[in-house]
């Protein structure tokens, strides 16, 4: 995130595969990439297969943020279910890093559980479907159709 996030995407924690690469949305079969260059077909690089360095800056330069509800938990494997001792990231300093801010949305339920506190920060506040390939119920194209809102509702598109 930057001072020019408008966007604000709020995760629970990263999983196993993105903390061992140190990437967000890591697992080729979390949904994530390959909805944003659904959005945005037109980005300068390819979202979804790029490095990820290329992919961050594509964000960045979008205006949409990426941060997690939790500094730190305990969990066996990756499934927000098996999330034990979770401590919250200090989501107030959002405000003063992110001047630009107009939405924040929870990219799942365990996220939007939090969303009490993020409310309290003055902005519309979505929860999203979850991209994880645990959230089997919802199609990719049914996702897709929620993100698209909260990108429009942010102004990004």
């Amino acid at each position: 995130m930057s001072s020019h996030t408008q966007l604000l995407v709020l995760g629970s924690f990263p999983s196993a595969t993105s903390l061992a690469r140190q990437q967000y949305y890591a697992r080729p079969q979390n949904a994530f990439w390959k909805i944003l260059q659904a959005i945005w077909p037109s980005s300068p690089y390819c979202i979804s297969v790029d490095s990820y360095e290329k992919r961050r800056a594509v964000l960045l330069s979008q205006g949409l943020g990426l941060w997690d509800v939790y500094a730190s938990c305990e969990r066996q494997g990756s499934l927000d279910s098996a999330i034990q001792h979770p401590q919250v990231n200090d989501l107030a300093v959002l405000v003063k890093r992110c001047s630009a801010l107009r939405v924040i949305a929870h990219n799942g339920g365990e996220s939007f559980r939090h969303a009490r506190h993020t409310r309290t920060l003055g902005f519309p506040v979505v929860q999203l479907p979850c991209t994880s390939p645990a959230n089997a119920r919802w199609s990719f194209e049914r996702k897709l159709a929620a993100w698209r809102e909260v990108v429009e509702l942010a102004g990004l598109v």
